[in-house]
């Protein structure tokens, strides 16, 4: 399943034992204590349990809770109506959820925006990512999503980079005031081919020369499985410039267990790395309907077992 999909998807516990009934009576209790408590704060996101906790977003924000989910993130949640917004972060506050992040501005998927130095592509990046804070303030998001665009095919790399550094650069003056973390996320070749920025050690580099807290690296397990491999020591090597983490199968893009993908060891680095941030689910259900809701949660209690 690719980014694109995810991004169109988001704007429009003793497994089984745990489940409850659907209806907002259901889900009004804000004490109800999860049956199962994991280990790090995996973020699933908006449809990922619809067919458990209904349409309704709150619904569902509730369900999660309820199987012991702590965060929880939304690609699209800078396009949804400021009374959604406020419903969601007031569910959040009161069930104890953690808000990850949300796409922060227009992605170029096709053409260069930052990479190309113009100067009309930076000031309508930094516009949206003003926007963002707002939205972030209003749901208390500490993650906005950032991905520079497509490569530009006329300018040579290096000053590609220069370009993108700038950018990010004005942007972080932007986010340092509030707390806001920019995080880049590299995306693979596969499904996104020609966009600029693909591995991690490219951007570690971008990273370490914007030289900012609000600039950093969303580091993409299943993008990078596929781009470059050799997981842990690339986390290692990235780790002090790393502060969000999102995953997915390899074959599949689905939950955990599901590919080639050793996500117990992973989870388990992770955690004995001392990471206290969030781990966004970004990632299909490899079943339907309730069954394959029911799959998402019994992997993420086995690869949490460790």
């Amino acid at each position: 399943m690719q980014r694109r999909k995810f991004l169109q998807n988001t704007i429009a516990t003793s497994f089984g034992a745990s489940v409850l009934p659907t209806g907002a009576f259901a889900f009004s209790a804000s004490d109800k204590k999860a049956e199962h408590t994991y280990k790090l704060k995996y973020a699933p996101h908006i449809g990922m349990f619809r067919h458990h906790g209904g349409n309704d977003v709150v619904d569902q924000l509730n369900f999660m809770a309820d199987q012991g989910f702590t965060a929880f993130e939304d690609n699209g949640m800078k396009g949804r109506p400021v009374k959604e917004q406020e419903a969601m972060a007031k569910t959040m506050q009161q069930r104890g959820i953690e808000m990850g992040v949300f796409v922060a501005h227009t992605i170029y998927w096709t053409e260069p925006n930052l990479a190309s130095g113009d100067q009309d592509k930076r000031e309508e990046f930094l516009k949206e990512i003003k926007k963002s804070v707002e939205v972030a303030k209003r749901v208390n998001a500490k993650w906005v999503t950032v991905v520079p665009g497509h490569v530009d095919l006329r300018q040579e790399p290096g000053y590609q980079t220069a370009h993108v550094v700038e950018s990010l650069k004005q942007a972080s003056a932007i986010l340092e005031p509030h707390n806001i973390t920019m995080v880049l996320e590299p995306l693979n070749f596969r499904d996104h081919p020609g966009l600029f920025l693909k591995k991690s050690a490219q951007a570690y580099e971008i990273c370490k020369a914007v030289d900012s807290p609000s600039c950093k690296i969303l580091f993409d397990v299943y993008h990078q499985q596929i781009t470059e491999g050799n997981l842990i020591p690339n986390i290692e090597t990235s780790w002090d410039e790393i502060a969000y983490f999102q995953m997915g199968d390899n074959p599949g893009r689905n939950e955990p267990t599901t590919g080639e993908i050793n996500y117990k060891n992973i989870f388990k680095y992770i955690h004995d790395k001392g990471f206290d941030g969030v781990l966004g689910m970004e990632h299909g259900n490899s079943k339907s309907g309730k069954e394959g809701e029911l799959a998402v949660i019994k992997a993420y209690q086995e690869v949490d077992d460790f």
